[in-house]
């Protein structure tokens, strides 16, 4: 925990160096070629999933703006509809933004918009997920390894039960690369080790399927046969406890989570979910704001992205990959609250006074 911790302050070490020399290169610049009068497009995929607007467009925001005073932030949300955003990309082109960073519904048919922002001159960070076509950088996690700390977290949850039982898996949605490498990761933990009974793409990430698919589960599978829940993320878990409970299963199997959403941590206090992995979005979003940044000011990546990763048509590009973490009851005040995500008192509500007393969360 410690080390991950420490990769994350070293990521970000690296950036604000970058940010510095790169700020002091252009301090009286001016134009589209340099300087600080540009304009930076935000597209973000869904509402479905808390953090791209209550974490990610406010950090992404304000250190793009702390890096050049005259920017200015367009962003827009497409809310799970690949059109949407499609049409969002051809508008920020059209209008001439000086970059875009781009969070895609669907990576494989935004590729087309990256291709034709990249003939306008217009370089695109990827953010969070992989995006196709011709993009000019990308800010991460290591996916698989998210996927990892989930499976790893599972089995040590269901301990003797992960050989007698099955578990549900509530997968993201397939056409997100990063929901192929949660899966992916967490397979390489969990095959061989527990039964897998049934398994789910959710599409567009939704909790309410996650919630019908869960209760088609438990029809199937039988209340007593399930003894863990693989959820991607912290949503998608929300939807399959909704269904756990609905249907009077009681205890409450383990279930596993993504992003550390604030309804997710209440509950992990409250005895409900198991884990989530929080994946430190600072540095995340201040790696893609410099990159955003640099490329719209045409400067070279390389003292901001010390990562390569290489695209689906064979292309090498600059990337910063960080290291996520995994979270259950007793780390929260050391991994979330240290780092002033959330306050105990966000995370302590009146109801959960007793459970978060035992959990050191005073």
């Amino acid at each position: 925990m410690k080390a991950c911790i420490r990769g994350a302050a070293v990521v970000m070490t690296a950036i604000s160096t970058a940010v510095a020399l790169t700020a002091c290169g252009h301090d009286a610049g001016n134009g589209s070629g340099g300087g600080n009068n540009l304009t930076i497009g935000l597209l973000l995929p869904d509402a479905a999933t808390s953090r791209w607007e209550t974490q990610d467009t406010p950090l992404l925001t304000k250190k793009i703006t702390e890096l050049c005073h005259g920017c200015t932030v367009e962003h827009v949300n497409a809310k799970g509809d690949v059109a949407t955003q499609q049409e969002q990309m051809d508008s920020m082109i059209t209008r001439g933004v000086d970059a875009i960073v781009l969070v895609a519904v669907d990576a494989r048919s935004l590729g087309v918009a990256v291709k034709k922002a990249h003939a306008a001159g217009i370089p695109v960070i990827a953010y969070d997920r992989l995006s196709e076509g011709p993009i000019s950088g990308y800010a991460s996690f290591d996916g698989e390894e998210v996927g990892r700390l989930q499976g790893r977290a599972l089995l040590k949850a269901m301990g003797d039960k992960a050989r007698t039982g099955a578990i549900v898996m509530m997968n993201g949605d397939p056409s997100d690369p990063n929901a192929v490498a949660f899966k992916k990761g967490a397979l390489s933990v969990l095959n061989g080790r527990v039964k897998i009974g049934k398994a789910y793409d959710i599409l567009q990430w939704r909790p309410e399927t996650a919630n019908l698919d869960m209760s088609a589960a438990i029809s199937a599978l039988g209340v007593s046969t399930i003894h863990g829940v693989y959820a991607a993320n912290d949503g998608l878990a929300a939807g399959s406890i909704s269904a756990l409970k609905a249907n009077k299963v009681a205890p409450l199997p383990p279930v596993t989570g993504q992003d550390a959403e604030l309804g997710a941590l209440r509950r992990i206090v409250a005895g409900d979910q198991y884990m989530t992995v929080y994946k430190p979005f600072a540095p995340e979003a201040s790696a893609a704001a410099a990159m955003a940044v640099a490329a719209a000011r045409h400067e070279s990546l390389d003292r901001i992205a010390t990562d390569k990763v290489r695209t689906r048509d064979g292309r090498t590009v600059p990337a910063a990959m960080l290291t996520p973490v995994s979270v259950t009851v007793g780390d929260i005040k050391n991994t979330l609250v240290k780092d002033g995500v959330y306050t105990i008192r966000q995370i302590c509500t009146p109801q959960l006074a007793a459970a978060c007393g035992k959990a050191g969360l005073t």
